[in-house]
């Protein structure tokens, strides 16, 4: 009977596996057709991490191609003197490492799990032949790729011309504007650490404290349990727009 029961456990464990290993949800690869997704499938090496767990190096020489199935992940550079600089979070859907795939140059960032994560990762080389043989993939790819490029415009330009309190803030927006909405408000969940705050705005934890205790003051934000609570969303729009003159 025992091992009846672990025979069934055994069985559903693989099929509960082989559902997850998908790739019908990445968003770059949605207007392929079934079969097209199936060979791309076959190919892929799956990977499950932990939490703060390493899945590629600033600089590596490697140039596969990375799916993100369920998770977070979190693109960051870490300085000499071990400081973070946080570029952004990915999540499920979401692909990385596609620069080293096109150019063959070296990694931009480092990526970590963020979360436990499952990870399909494709090489380079077929990933190369994918994007020539299918012109779908190519098209989706390429909006996600002025995307970004938009997103780290945006943020030299803070970095070169707003003080640290008006960079928390402009970081604050972006996170609320992903966040669910409560009528003029955004919570924010899991709410961020100041760490990591900082870690996005190139400042120290002690600035973000400061900045966040007066926003709290004035009653923009609350600090709830497990998340953070933008009470007005436009109000805090108003600052970011004021401070950066647009």
């Amino acid at each position: 009977m025992l091992l009846a029961l672990r025979a069934v456990g055994a069985m559903v464990e693989s099929i509960s596996t082989q559902a997850d290993h998908s790739l019908a949800g990445v968003t770059i690869l949605s207007g392929l057709s079934s079969d097209a997704l199936k060979r791309v499938q076959q190919l892929c090496t799956w990977k499950r991490y932990g939490p703060e767990e390493s899945i590629v190096d600033y600089l590596d020489s490697s140039d596969e191609v990375f799916f993100i199935i369920a998770g977070e992940v979190r693109v960051t550079i870490y300085s000499q003197a071990g400081k973070a600089v946080s570029f952004r979070e990915l999540g499920p859907g979401e692909v990385f490492g596609e620069y080293p795939a096109i150019d063959r140059g070296p990694r931009s960032a480092s990526v970590e799990a963020h979360t436990n994560c499952l990870v399909a990762s494709l090489p380079g080389a077929a990933f190369r032949k994918l994007i020539e043989s299918e012109p779908a993939v190519s098209r989706a790819m390429l909006p996600q790729l002025i995307t970004k490029i938009r997103a780290l415009t945006n943020r030299v330009y803070e970095f070169s011309t707003l003080a640290v309190s008006n960079r928390i803030q402009a970081e604050l927006l972006r996170l609320a504007n992903l966040a669910k909405r409560e009528g003029r408000a955004a919570r924010i969940a899991p709410a961020p650490t100041h760490t990591e705050i900082a870690s996005r705005v190139s400042t120290h934890r002690e600035a973000v404290t400061r900045e966040l205790t007066r926003l709290s003051r004035i009653g923009l934000i609350e600090r709830q349990r497990d998340a953070l609570l933008v009470k007005d969303v436009e109000r805090l729009t108003e600052m970011v727009h004021e401070a950066t003159g647009e």
